[in-house]
């Protein structure tokens, strides 16, 4: 079983992936909180605060907000 690798013993090519992955869940963390603090309670699914909480879980949080947490038009 191999076990955890210091920074520097990481390929270029799998710093540049945890980089990159960690930049796209930063994103989208703030894009998720930016658009929840505009958006009004009754354009939510649910408390506005379980979903600011649920941004906690990486990717899965701002993932699942985008694709379940608002409501759309069609849904009013």
């Amino acid at each position: 079983m191999a076990g955890k690798r210091r920074w520097g013993e990481l390929s270029r090519g799998q710093r540049a992936a945890i980089v990159l992955a960690g930049t796209v869940e930063l994103g989208l963390k703030v894009a998720a909180l930016v658009d929840l603090y505009r958006r009004e309670e009754s354009e939510v699914r649910g408390p506005k605060a379980a979903w600011v909480v649920a941004q906690a879980v990486n990717f899965f949080g701002p993932v699942a907000y985008f694709a379940f947490g608002r409501r759309s038009s069609f849904d009013r």
